[in-house]
Formats: C-alpha cells, structure tokens, sequence
C-alpha cells in the first residue's frame, strides 16, 4: 500500500473518491436553509434582472459579501442549467473549488514534503467531515477554500524555498496576489487576516522579514487590487455608496463586536469541534501538532504552523462562531497530520506511541461512533421510523470505527487513519445522497412549492403569499415574487384577485381567516402539508389557501 499511495494514480484516486462523495448529496438534496437558500436566490435574480453588480434577496439589498461567488454561480446556471430553479448547479463551483483544494493540497505537500505525504495530505483534506458539508452547498465555503489553499500554499512554498536556498519564481508571487484577489472577492477580508498573522507569525519567529520581498508586493498588490477592486467600486456607484458602509456596519463589526445573528459562542468553540469536523483526521491530529511543535525549526513545518495555529486562535477570539470559519485552515493540519502518517508507518518517529492517550482518542472514537448513529436517529426522529438501510450503514459504520480503534491500540496508525476515512466517506455520501433527501418532512420549501403545482397549477408566483413559514428555500423553490408576509397582509391580498392562493402556518390561520372574511370573501382550504423547520427547530403544518370562488 505504501508504494502506492505514492505513485500518481493515488493521488487521482483521491479526486475521484472526493468527487464521489460531493456529488450524490450535491444533486439530490434540496436547497438548504438559510445561507444556501439566500446565496442561490441572490444568484438567481441576478440572472432574472442581468443585474450582476448589485446583490438582492427579493426586495432587500444582500449588503454583506463580495459578488465572486454569484458570478461563479450564474455562469454555471447560464452554460448547464435547464432551469434556474435546479439548485445542484449552483453548487457546482463550491464542487469544484473542494476538488481544486484538495489538488492544490496535494502538489504543495508533494513540493514541501514527499509524494506519499501528498496523497495522504489530499484524501484527509477530501474526506474531512467539514469539507464534505461545505462543498455541497452553494456557499461561498468551497471556493473560498481553493483560493485560500493558493494563496497559503503560495507563501509557504515560498518562504520555504526562501530558506533551502532556492529560486523563488515570480509566477509564484503572482499566483500568491491573485489567490489573495480572488479570495477577497469571494469572501471579503477574510483572507487577508488569514496571510498577515502567518506573515507575522514566520517573520517574528525568525527575525527576519526581508523574505518577503520576495513576494514582490510592488507589483503584486496592484494585482490583487485589479482583480478585487472594480466590482467593489461599481457596488459602490451602484449602491450610492452604500454596500462597503453596510457591509461593515452590519455584518462585519457585529461579528467582531459580538454573537452576530445568534451565532455566538466562548473562545475554545473549534477545538471542542474539531473532533467531528476534522474527522476522520481528528484521530491523530493531536499527536501530528505535538510532533510539529517538536520539528518547528523544519522549514515546511514551520510555514504549516504559522499558517494554521495563529489564524485558529483569531477564530477562538471573535465572538461571533460558526464550523465553517476554520476550513481554510484544515489543509495545513492535513498536511501535518499526513506528515506524521508517513514518518510512522517508515519507522522514523514513535510519537504516536508515545503521545497516544484515552484522552487523544476517546474525542475521535465519539465522534466516529456518533456519526455512524446519525442517519438512523434523524430518521426516526423526522419520520418515526427506522430506516433499514440508515439502520444497516450506522451498524456497519460503527463496526468499521471499531474496527479503526483496534488498528489504531496496535499502533498500525496509517492503517487507522485509511480505514476511519472509508467509514466517514460511506457514511457522509449515502445520508447525503440517499438518506437525507428522502426525509420529505424537512424539505417544506420543496414539498410547498410541488403542493402549489398539484393543487393549483399553473398559478404565478407573483400570485402566492406566505406566512408562518418565510424561509429563503420557499423563495428559491416557487419563484421570487412570492411574498412573504404576516397573515393580515396575505388574506388581503388572497380577497383582492382571483387565482391567488396563500400558505399560511397553523399559529397564523385565525388572523388569516378574519382578514378574508373583513373583505366579504372566503379562503378555500386546498391541502394540508406538516413539517419541520430546522432553521427554528420546531414542527410547522400549512395549509393551502385559495379564494373560494
């Protein structure tokens, strides 16, 4: 196994396992709610108005982050998608941005390191539970990975070059600046952030900051600024000034100030995470720091370090905390975990031996055994029944995961490490692919829009009101007119034409019906449909409304 994972089919065989993967989840699940729902909405209107400087969620200005991402997505939906409602092919840039992670992964490590370390590096970059999440959902997260993995590949590559003596290309600096602009047009600042505390970190550490002219920042941050700066300056035009102003004051401060949008959370949030958002990597990744630490004065582990523990501690920091924040940083602990792998199974290091714990383990064993329980409590708890075959794969997941920990107690860690990335693998592409998409009770925004065109076909979505349930799904799924609005609003505007219909939520109906029955008409129940809202976390049943004629 060992020459094999360094041969270059190894390293095709992780692209193509990491695309398995992504795609069963990314073409069946329906559009999630909310961020993927609003992005791909945002998207959608864009294409809908041709208006791709200004970014709106219906009526309302989307005032918080750049355009790179919409402009990916449009040009997927403009060259493949039959229809703009098809959510899978706005997720194919976050698709490929994942797969232009994990390659870019694998040559920077086959650079920094050696080939076996490169292929390992890529496969637990694919299979990390994180990555799979972000990269089937039309979000900024998967794009912004692949730009990030250039731009810190780029620096390290070139810091560590920098210091064995060797040249130092100038395409390399490019590609650092232009990783740097496309970054900050998916994402904002983000990467900035990210670049200036390794900068700092590696700088300091050696005492040294003339490597960085080596980056040739003279002509490299004109680069950055020709690609990010033009769409901020015509947003800006376009917005009277006003998205930078908002972006900050609404989105950006918040976040640093405080728990933006409910998403708060103490510092030591993405470590007690870590276990499960990193797995299966998570197994060793403690004893690969430890072993880090220890080589710090190795130059490619030294720029790993720097580009991963800083930025994390940043994270712990701001107030405002969600999984996904950390992402870009997981190639780099990939990197040294695989590091550690292959200097393990070649005898060169017992660190794993030595650093080997309950404590190291039992957060990797829990979130393993978790992971494989999953898909059958979900389903139970959604449906009130056992799904056989989330029965089965939860069965043999945890006997795979057992199955890990044994190999793992005999210190046959690579063994481990490949067995536990299968188990993560199977588990996360069939609750994706299979599982999830059949749970119908937690689509509502697909379930509201398939009832509308049974019970009343051919109905406008300029006709149809909302009210109790106003997720960013129900948009995107029956179309951008509907409008979302409390029950007094939608039983007006059900009396005032015929041929509209309203949605209206069990808590919602007695405003509902009272302001029909004010303007002397009559709501008509057409169909009843329950489900549950997982934005809000509670069970919802609407009803379907139309004038009685």
């Amino acid at each position: 196994m060992l020459s094999f994972l360094a041969s270059p089919w190894a390293r095709v065989l992780v692209l193509a396992m990491t695309l398995a993967a992504l795609l069963p989840g990314a073409l069946r699940l329906p559009a999630i709610d909310r961020d993927e729902s609003r992005y791909a909405q945002a998207t959608k209107q864009m294409l809908e108005t041709k208006d791709f400087v200004r970014i709106r969620f219906q009526d309302e200005p989307r005032n918080k982050k750049p355009a790179g991402i919409h402009w990916m997505q449009a040009a997927a939906v403009s060259l493949i998608a039959p229809d703009s409602k098809t959510i899978w092919v706005y997720r194919l840039p976050s698709i490929l941005g994942v797969l232009l992670a994990v390659g870019l992964t694998m040559a920077i490590a086959r650079r920094l390191y050696d080939p076996m370390t490169a292929t390992l590096s890529g496969g637990l970059v694919g299979a990390a539970m994180l990555t799979q999440i972000m990269g089937q959902q039309a979000t900024t997260d998967g794009a912004l990975l692949a730009a990030a993995v250039a731009a810190q590949g780029a620096l390290a590559l070139a810091y560590v070059r920098q210091r064995r003596g060797e040249l130092v290309r100038p395409g390399l600096a490019f590609a650092f600046w232009a990783a740097e602009g496309i970054a900050i047009l998916i994402k904002g600042p983000v990467i900035l952030a990210v670049t200036a505390l390794t900068v700092i970190t590696l700088s300091v550490a050696d005492k040294d900051w003339r490597w960085l002219r080596l980056l040739r920042p003279l002509l490299g941050i004109p680069l950055m600024l020709a690609i990010a700066s033009p769409w901020f300056i015509a947003v800006q035009l376009a917005t009277d000034g006003g998205f930078v102003s908002d972006a900050v004051r609404n989105d950006l401060l918040p976040k640093l100030i405080g728990g933006h949008e409910s998403h708060g959370a103490r510092p030591g949030y993405y470590l007690a995470l870590v276990s499960v958002t990193f797995l299966p990597a998570s197994l060793v990744l403690w004893p690969a720091l430890k072993e880090a630490w220890s080589d710090r004065l190795d130059a490619p582990t030294r720029a790993l370090l720097a580009w991963a523990l800083p930025a994390w501690f940043l994270f712990e920091a701001v107030p405002t905390k969600l999984p996904h924040y950390v992402l870009p940083l997981f190639p780099a602990l990939a990197m040294l975990a695989a590091r550690l792998l292959v200097r393990t199974a070649d005898g060169e290091t017992t660190a794993l031996a030595r650093g080997w714990s309950v404590a190291a383990a039992a957060p990797w064993l829990l979130a393993s055994l978790a992971l494989a329980a999953a898909p059958a409590v979900l389903g139970y708890a959604v449906d009130q029944r056992l799904d056989p075959a989330a029965l089965a794969l939860g069965i043999g997941a945890m006997a795979t995961t057992l199955i890990a920990a044994i190999a793992a107690g005999r210190r046959r860690w690579l063994g481990a490490t490949v067995i536990s990335a299968l188990a993560t693998w199977a588990i996360l592409t069939t609750t994706f692919g299979q599982i999830l998409p059949r749970l119908d009770a937690v689509w509502l925004g697909r379930e509201a829009a398939e009832t509308i065109a049974a019970k009343a076909p051919g109905t406008a979505a300029a006709d149809i009101a909302a009210s109790g349930y106003a997720e960013p799904s129900m948009v995107f799924a029956v179309g951008t007119p509907i409008r979302l609005i409390d029950a007094g609003l939608a039983g007006q505007f059900l009396a005032e034409a015929p041929g509209r219909v309203a949605l209206i939520g069990r808590e919602e109906q007695s405003a509902f019906l009272a302001a029909v029955a004010a303007t002397g008409a009559r709501a008509e129940a057409l169909d009843t449909l329950a489900g549950f809202n997982y934005s809000k976390g509670r069970w919802t049943t609407l009803t379907l409304y139309r004038r009685h004629p």
